[in-house]
């Protein structure tokens, strides 16, 4: 019996890279598996049906049980066909994975109304969108009684946790998705679901041309997407039950927990401009300062 034996499982943006490893994970462990992708470029246009019907075809060579998806996870609708195709194909739903994304990186004084648009529409309504068809789904089986043991996984990253210069689109949607993750788990637990987000580090289409492109062979294979792989499979399975509302990092450097905002050094507050000047300069001299991309304290 494989960890995720009989489990079936949606993966979007599945057709290469990370995704492309979750899927074959989760297929080596027992899963049956949706593989969505709509197989458009990295920066979200095109479309090609062949990445995903590879990965099918990988998995069931191995044989595993798979199906391809290419519906486009920020159409609504998309996003309904998708949840109702791994239920009338496979008959249930236990895991979604929210990987799909794309990159528009540019400053933000250069960044146009589409790109931030694009952007956002693919990672942050794309995870609010089948996020939304699956709860539906899960919700309606636990008030007929059925038992419900379901997850959602979503792809937040240290771009949207930390900050990263000339992302503002991608930070801010990944931000928006550690959010959406965390209150989602409060929303649905009652359901018998849990939400979790995770924020990879990896060598794929999507970072070739950033600064992990240039690392040396040894850097570029803790960069392998297998390694973000393990963890995502076990959130995946019915052992990770005790774990809602968390954000994972998850590379072949590090496997740690992101912890979120807390408040920090407090002052009670004053009625005037400037003694809150003075108050917010001392606190601030007490306070955490934000986190570089590595989750250290910036110097």
């Amino acid at each position: 019996m494989g960890l995720c034996e009989d489990r079936v499982c949606i993966v979007t943006g599945a057709g290469r890279g990370i995704g492309r490893e979750y899927a074959l994970g989760l297929a080596a462990e027992g899963a049956r598996v949706v593989v969505n992708d709509i197989g458009g470029e990295r920066d979200g246009t095109g479309s090609d049906a062949g990445p995903a019907e590879q990965v099918v075809a990988e998995i069931v060579a191995s044989g595993g049980s798979a199906v391809a998806n290419t519906d486009d996870v920020t159409d609504f609708d998309g996003a309904r066909r998708l949840v109702h195709q791994a239920v009338d194909h496979f008959g249930d739903l236990h895991v979604l994975i929210n990987n799909a994304g794309i990159l528009r990186d540019r400053m933000l004084v250069n960044m146009d109304e589409a790109e931030w648009d694009a952007v956002i529409g693919v990672h942050l309504k794309g995870t609010f969108a089948t996020s939304h068809h699956a709860a539906a789904h899960w919700r309606e089986r636990s008030k007929a009684g059925d038992p419900v043991d379901a997850r959602i996984i979503n792809t937040s990253s240290s771009s949207g946790i930390y900050g990263n210069v000339g992302q503002s689109n991608y930070g801010a949607a990944k931000a928006g998705i550690a959010a959406f993750s965390f209150i989602a788990s409060m929303e649905l637990q009652r359901y018998g679901v849990t939400v979790n987000a995770i924020a990879p580090t990896a060598l794929t289409r999507m970072t070739e041309d950033l600064s992990m492109g240039d690392a040396d062979e040894q850097a570029k294979a803790a960069l392998d997407p297998r390694w973000v792989a393990p963890v995502v499979v076990w959130l995946a399975s019915v052992h990770s039950s005790a774990v809602t509302g968390r954000v994972i990092e998850a590379s072949g450097v590090a496997l740690a927990i992101a912890e979120g905002w807390h408040r920090g050094p407090t002052a009670r507050p004053v009625d005037d401009p400037v003694a809150a000047g003075e108050i917010v300069t001392a606190l601030l001299a007490d306070a955490r300062p934000p986190a570089d991309m590595q989750g250290k304290d910036r110097v």
